[in-house]
């Protein structure tokens, strides 16, 4: 991954307010277990690529009003049977250019880092609300990270950065 955009990933959860541990269930009278069903978040950046080079540059900037399509899914734990959860949603960028998605615990899912179960998330680009920077370059992407967050029952994929780029490369700001 472009260390640019690790830095700035990296730099937008360090702007959320601590999240609080998901709540004990009761399991048996007398006693608490934790869930071990992790809330899961899919999230990614689109960004308009100006110079057409398929990296984040300084003439970069991040895509608000993109259109993405998120494709999911997530095999389950089962003692009998084999089980999977299929996710597929469209969901556009913010002013920052994030997409994300959230799932809410599901019986029998665990993060990919905790399991030997193979689970998957892709995203596409459908479409950019920029008329400057409409053409898509990386546009299907399925290079995942799965994060475990540590003091909350959360497990985060992130994708990798989906770009659009201008129908003309600007040379003045890009060079040849």
């Amino acid at each position: 991954m472009n260390p640019i955009i690790l830095f700035l990933l990296m730099s937008f959860f360090t702007q959320f307010p601590e999240v609080e541990p998901a709540r004990p269930k009761p399991k048996l009278p007398g006693k608490l277990v934790h869930d071990p069903n992790p809330e899961i978040t899919v999230m990614g950046f689109v960004y308009c690529d100006i110079c057409s080079n398929n990296s984040f540059s300084r003439h970069s900037y991040f895509l608000p009003g993109a259109e993405v399509r998120i494709d999911c899914v997530f095999k389950a734990l089962s003692a009998k049977t084999e089980e999977q959860i299929s996710v597929s949603v469209n969901r556009t960028t913010n002013k920052h250019g994030l997409y994300k998605l959230e799932i809410p615990s599901v019986d029998g899912v665990r993060c990919a880092e905790d399991s030997e179960l193979v689970s998957s998330c892709q995203a596409s680009l459908i479409g950019s609300s920029s008329s400057a920077c409409n053409v898509p370059g990386y546009n299907t992407t399925s290079d995942e990270i799965a994060i475990k967050a540590r003091r909350a029952n959360l497990c985060i994929y992130s994708l990798s950065a989906l770009n659009f780029r201008p129908t003309k490369r600007d040379i003045t700001l890009c060079g040849n």
